[in-house]
């Protein structure tokens, strides 16, 4: 459940690249899920991290685990 919950975000992600040569990914549709790091792959993994801590504290604040 949670992994098609990641994969299907993760579909949306957006990438580019940055002047100094760095990666940026974010997830439009979720505010303040972004990444960087200095490789394509190394951004994708660090957004995916993301999603998931993001994930794990939106279900916190909406008392699922309370």
């Amino acid at each position: 459940m949670i992994t098609d919950y990641i994969l299907k975000n993760l579909a949306q992600a957006r990438y580019k690249i940055l002047e100094d040569g760095s990666y940026f990914g974010e997830i439009p549709s979720l505010q303040g899920v972004w990444a960087s790091a200095t490789s394509l792959e190394k951004c994708r993994e660090e957004l995916r991290d993301v999603l998931e801590e993001w994930h794990g504290l939106d279900t916190l604040t909406c008392g699922i685990y309370n």
